[in-house]
């Protein structure tokens, strides 16, 4: 015997199926969510090409890419936080995030304060100033009567105060207005990370005011061994898992893809 059915029962199990399969996809969503470790990331959002906010008010940038790339293989659920540079190490110990993934370099400094993950790119620091400065010289002597811009709380600042104290500083808030001051001359040279300045001088109207000056600086000391993500001392596990998924980013091309977004070049 044939089995008839008619349309609206066809229609109506299709409609059930259907329906089992949303509720099947959203409880394997809810199931995978709690698979996930919470982490608050820090960011400063005006650090470009590394984290800024765009026209739109989201964060975008290396950093950011990079953030959700480990988030991803890391099995984390993130949540960004916008965070004044000057607040952050305090704030990261004091448990307002778990994690700092700002461009922050590794300086002997900090390390007493935080841990770090492996670096997650390098770059040198490197004095620029306009294209119709007289400067020549970057040493100490030679910048004995000029007015240097750093940036707040950062190893460049640091730099400057112990092998610069001579020199006059002008102190800004964000890289932003440190790139605006030698821009309109309120400052005669600035000293700041190469890589963060790199897109404001290649691509920028603005930027074509000026160039580099002098050799590119590594000193360890004040800047550490690269850019690593912080995380509280006691945080071990965390540690491991981002440090796993960083392995596993630049493993599998992720990282390398990240990294041709923003630069012509390697930063690894």
């Amino acid at each position: 015997m044939k089995l008839r059915l008619s349309m609206k029962t066809i229609v109506r199990g299709a409609l059930v199926a259907a329906g089992l399969l949303i509720v099947s996809a959203a409880a394997q969503r809810q199931v995978a969510a709690q698979d996930l470790t919470p982490m608050r990331i820090a960011v400063e959002g005006a650090f470009p090409p590394f984290n800024y906010l765009d026209a739109n008010n989201k964060l975008q940038g290396f950093d950011i890419d990079i953030a959700n790339a480990l988030c991803e293989v890391g099995k984390f659920e993130c949540q960004f936080i916008i965070e004044k540079w000057d607040d952050m190490i305090p704030d990261l110990v004091g448990g307002k995030y778990d994690a700092i993934i700002s461009s922050m370099s590794m300086s002997l400094e900090r390390r007493q304060k935080v841990a770090f993950t492996e670096k997650y790119y390098s770059s040198p620091t490197i004095f620029i100033a306009r294209k119709d400065s007289p400067i020549s010289d970057v040493s100490p002597a030679a910048l004995g009567d000029k007015n240097l811009g750093v940036t707040s709380s950062t190893a460049q600042e640091s730099y400057a105060n112990h092998l610069y104290p001579k020199t006059k500083k002008t102190v800004f808030r964000s890289s932003p207005e440190l790139y605006k001051g030698l821009a309109d001359g309120s400052v005669d040279i600035i000293l700041e990370d190469k890589l963060a300045i790199y897109d404001w001088i290649a691509n920028t109207k603005a930027g074509g005011c000026c160039e580099f000056k002098g050799p590119d600086l590594a000193d360890v000391t004040y800047f550490g061994e690269g850019a690593g993500i912080a995380l509280r001392l006691d945080d071990k596990d965390r540690l491991a898992r981002l440090n796993a998924a960083l392995q596993q980013i630049k493993a599998d091309g992720t990282y390398d893809l990240i990294n041709a977004k923003y630069f012509p070049f390697s930063i690894q």
